[in-house]
């Protein structure tokens, strides 16, 4: 089944009637457009009280003056709280849900809140954190948005400037996980309420199409996706969802949660594994499989590498012919040390060639 592609001013989602407060939160990579996608919203709230949490680090904060600078009555500065001290999923206790009871606590509290995450952020585990005691009663969210800059994936990228990405990472001393950006820009779709394809003028012709593919594969069955340039949306496709995804935590697995599994509920798309001997040569294999990925037009690869001489695990992760490895444990000594690729593609993969393919790689 096709996931439904809504364009701007052609979605209207009913909102679901509830005495807590909704909040949204907003993910995506750096650089992918969520600052002007917000801006745009609280231009257009039509009265809508609404407050922002922005997990901003670093000494800049240039998200919070951005938002700030947007003049609305809907959203003063004292609605828009920047969390500076590091990846918002790593600092749930200390960080985000005191400041989720402060602004619960006011005399007025806002009507809905909208929370941007760092592109570095782990969407399931910050949607949990809304099951803490302390505010689950209290708020719901309303859905979870995933914005992707549309350009970026086209080009074989996940984010516009992905050293700048890197350098956010380095910064960031509280970040308490390593996720390379392959995983976690699957979790941001696995997690996403709404898929929001930004920068979509600047794709060519069949480059929106070419998006939708590269991330339909991590995209839970059902999930709206909707084009967008510079972020203009109607409130009306982002706000009012509904959805109450803390109570949902169980469909919306994240990658190691779901390691091994294959399901991906889409009847147009084939997977399938391959076993592989050790190999020898973890580089000269990434970089043959890349080229492999691309000439069979494989849209996903995953799996483990057992590497010869070496006591740890290689992960291995493609999107289109980008290949992302590097080792996570040392194996377990019941363990079998073998190589085991998942590859992931449109209905009519030549799975005989691209066995074939990957067998030569390894040697």
């Amino acid at each position: 089944m096709t996931e439904p592609m809504i364009h701007a001013g052609g979605a209207t989602i009913p909102r679901l009637g509830t005495a807590k407060i909704p909040a949204t939160v907003v993910t995506g990579f750096l650089g992918a457009g969520k600052t002007t996608l917000i801006r745009h919203l609280l231009q257009n709230a039509k009265g809508k009280r609404i407050a922002l949490i922005i997990n901003e680090f670093g000494d800049l904060g240039v998200d919070g003056e951005v938002l700030k600078g947007c003049g609305e009555e809907t959203c003063s500065e004292d609605d828009v709280v920047e969390l500076a001290n590091g990846c918002i999923c790593c600092t749930v206790a200390d960080d985000f849900v005191p400041t989720m009871t402060m602004l619960l606590d006011r005399d007025n509290p806002p009507d809905h809140i909208i929370i941007e995450t760092s592109g570095l952020a782990l969407p399931q585990p910050l949607v949990k954190a809304f099951n803490w005691p302390d505010i689950r009663t209290r708020v719901t969210v309303d859905g979870v948005v995933t914005v992707v800059d549309g350009a970026a994936v086209a080009a074989g990228r996940f984010a516009h400037d992905e050293a700048a990405l890197d350098a956010q990472r380095q910064a960031d001393a509280m970040l308490d996980h390593e996720t390379p950006m392959s995983e976690l820009f699957e979790d941001q779709l696995g997690c996403a309420d709404l898929i929001i394809v930004n920068k979509t003028d600047l794709l060519g012709e069949g480059g929106l199409d070419q998006v939708r593919e590269f991330i339909r594969p991590d995209v839970r069955k059902g999930v709206p996706v909707i084009a967008a340039t510079q972020g203009v949306l109607p409130p009306a496709a982002l706000i009012g969802l509904g959805v109450g995804a803390e109570d949902d935590i169980a469909n919306r697995p994240t990658h190691h949660e779901r390691a091994g599994q294959v399901d991906h509920d889409h009847d147009d798309f084939d997977s399938f594994h391959v076993d592989l001997p050790q190999i020898t040569d973890p580089a000269a294999f990434s970089a043959s499989v890349s080229k492999m990925l691309e000439a069979r037009n494989v849209l996903r690869l995953k799996g483990f590498v057992a590497v010869t001489g070496k006591p740890m695990r290689m992960v291995i992760q493609a999107v289109g012919p980008r290949v992302d490895h590097y080792f996570d444990r040392p194996w377990h000594a019941d363990e079998a040390r073998v190589t085991r690729l998942v590859v992931i593609g449109e209905k009519g993969l030549d799975q005989a060639g691209i066995s074939a393919d990957l067998q030569r790689s390894a040697i």
